[in-house]
């Protein structure tokens, strides 16, 4: 790492830098204007408590190694790791440090940031963990060395992930690269851009004459928009399925007859971030279409389309995706139109501070995708609020 001296100037600014690309497709303010916008649009005061209580409540949670929850899944501790990143208290800097230096101790020979499990090809989730875990470092402003080493190498593993090819899957990520069969889905194809997106910085600090990382964002692209539903999808059209091999909300006919995976909600918010990080501006017909779906589907009581699953997730990702997009506002489509826009973060922010139990924690009665762990559903819980505030971007 003979070059890391010379960029330490520089790595200071890496994680603002990396939400400031994340974001630039979509901004059309400067951030100054962006944090007053905020300012008028959310509420502040409850958000705030509500925030601090949840962090707190996480934070008694840490294990003494600095994991959370299941260490056999290094991307629930990033999760963890991200909310108390987003709590932007000085309280939990030593909580932040012992978190991302175990999630640092997960990494394997090949980059990965994962636990294997012997015997099963495929069983470490490798793809899906590695996301999460760069996604929330990229937060916590670390520029050591071993740090940014481990951040290259994760980049590079993450890039050779991506599946090639010209079948349906080509262009998109899976749980894992070593699994036995092919597949990919549009969740953990939006993990691992949302991961490359915010981590880009980093490879200014590559060492010269080593490969630098990245993914082919046209394939990314064309893998998103291939569940993208169309116009002929009926009351579909405009959201996003989970994947060719599972549609997760059902199937059902199309206008012209055919077959159409059901669009739903947390899924249609991963394909607008997807959209946004692959550089489609807001006035792309691709991410009107998805806002419109958004519109003509807008509920924070459940997640359109699927009920309680995944109900905390979909609170995360929503907040993430129309942040990146810089949307303040969804404006009001099909029979709504006309009517004021929809506060998206006041609404967000008044079902969270509904939900919140007494302790400060999270959780979905719903066991369907680990969100009955109160740890992943208070992680996911304060990350939407982190954002919802503007604490991240």
């Amino acid at each position: 790492m003979k070059r890391l001296p010379l960029l330490l100037a520089l790595a200071a600014a890496l994680p603002a830098l990396a939400a400031e690309e994340a974001a630039a497709p979509a901004a059309e303010t400067d951030a100054a204007a962006a944090r007053a916008a905020l300012a008028d649009a959310a509420p502040t005061a409850d958000a705030k408590a509500a925030l601090a209580r949840a962090a707190a409540w996480l934070a008694a949670q840490q294990k003494d190694d600095g994991s959370f929850s299941n260490p056999k899944h290094p991307g629930l501790s990033a999760v963890a790791l991200w909310a108390l990143v987003g709590a932007d208290d000085p309280a939990y800097a030593d909580a932040i440090r012992k978190a991302s230096d175990w999630l640092l101790s997960r990494a394997q020979p090949d980059g990965g940031i994962y636990q294997p499990v012997p015997g099963r090809a495929g069983g470490g989730l490798s793809t899906y963990n590695t996301a999460l875990a760069l996604s929330a470092l990229s937060f916590t402003r670390r520029t050591d060395e071993p740090f940014v080493a481990a951040v290259l190498r994760a980049r590079s593993f993450l890039a050779s992930s991506q599946l090639e090819g010209d079948d349906q899957f080509a262009g998109g990520f899976g749980y894992d690269k070593a699994a036995p069969h092919r597949y990919a889905d549009l969740n953990n194809t939006a993990f691992a851009i949302d991961a490359m997106r915010r981590t880009q910085s980093y490879e200014d600090m590559r060492p010269a004459g080593e490969r630098k990382a990245d993914i082919d964002w046209e394939a990314a692209l064309a893998y998103a928009e291939s569940l993208h539903n169309g116009a002929g999808a009926g009351d579909n059209a405009g959201g996003f399925a989970y994947s060719h091999a599972d549609a997760k909300a059902g199937t059902e006919k199309g206008e012209d007859g055919k077959v159409v995976l059901r669009s739903y909600g947390s899924i249609t918010y991963s394909g607008l971030e997807s959209l946004v990080y692959c550089r489609l501006d807001r006035a792309d017909p691709r991410v009107q279409s998805t806002l419109d779906w958004a519109s003509r589907h807008w509920t924070v009581d459940e997640n359109p389309g699927v009920g309680d699953q995944g109900l905390y997730f979909f609170y995360d990702i929503l907040s993430r995706a129309l942040t990146a997009a810089g949307i303040d506002s969804i404006p009001r489509s099909g029979d709504a139109a006309g009517q004021p826009p929809i506060d998206w973060r006041a609404e967000l922010v008044a079902k969270l501070v509904s939900l919140q139990r007494e302790d400060g924690s999270f959780v979905n009665a719903n066991g369907r995708f680990w969100e009955n762990d109160p740890v992943l559903a208070t992680s996911y819980s304060a990350v939407s609020l982190a954002f919802a505030i503007g604490n991240l971007r």
